[in-house]
């Protein structure tokens, strides 16, 4: 762990086609930054995209400072998008958010204070909690598969976790570079095996209320991604028995 960071905060974002969304998303967290006057950097890792995502984000790039991008010539998954967005990431802490920025970035700010004042190593934030605020809702059937997919995830792999799969999660450098070093599943399981792996080397977690809007262009196929995240789940729940996940 290097002595001095050159930024306070990293922060990933995994985009995948977002050339309607990746704009406002990047100017959002520029003014963010700004605003609060936050010592950071932002990690567009382009998952492949076939679209003009890679083009708005060099354009940017020119205009955003501490702007960094890292185009994949493959489309991999998002878990594989945010490896590689911790393995360049040089901030004190870690963040990852989504680029249709779903949840608001100044959510950062609740995330870091809970993360400071219980000594977390880990802040996640969640859509399930008593003071958790959907604004916009998604449709009644991919909120019953969501809460069943997380109750199958609490039962077999972690338990005290309502939400695993808020793509908005902030960790300390530590925590962030090991755990992602460990990570397997490229797609949409790497969020639960990360807490998974979290949780196996002792890492402290923390669930965070947050503000979110569902994104009517959501990618997300309920039942097709639903079957990949629950072969994602036995895979991890594999590697759980087999001690993959603990330092030897």
């Amino acid at each position: 762990m290097p002595k001095q960071f050159p930024y306070d905060l990293s922060i990933i974002i995994p985009a995948y086609n977002e050339e309607n969304r990746i704009k406002n998303t990047l100017l959002s967290i520029n003014d963010y930054i700004k605003n609060t006057n936050l010592n950071a950097e932002i990690i567009v890792v382009d998952d492949g995209s076939k679209d003009k995502t890679v083009e708005i984000v060099d354009k940017y790039q020119k205009k955003i400072p501490n702007m960094y991008l890292v185009a994949l010539s493959k489309n991999k998954g998002k878990g594989f998008a945010i490896k590689k967005g911790v393995e360049v990431s040089k901030g004190k802490y870690i963040l990852f958010t989504d680029a249709d920025n779903s949840t608001p970035i100044e959510e950062h700010k609740n995330l870091m204070g809970k993360l400071r004042k219980i000594g977390a190593d880990i802040a996640i934030g969640s859509r399930y909690l008593a003071n958790s605020n959907v604004k916009i809702k998604q449709p009644l059937y991919r909120v019953l598969l969501g809460r069943f997919g997380n109750l199958l995830i609490r039962v077999f792999l972690i338990d005290g976790i309502q939400d695993t799969q808020c793509g908005f999660k902030l960790f300390k450098y530590k925590a962030a570079k090991e755990i992602f070093s460990m990570q397997k599943i490229k797609r949409f399981g790497f969020d639960m095996e990360a807490l998974v792996i979290a949780k196996s080397l002792g890492y402290k977690i923390v669930e965070v209320p947050v503000n979110w809007f569902n994104s009517p262009e959501s990618r997300v196929r309920p039942i097709k991604d639903g079957l990949i995240t629950l072969k994602d789940l036995m895979y991890i729940k594999l590697n759980l028995l087999v001690g993959r996940y603990f330092k030897e």
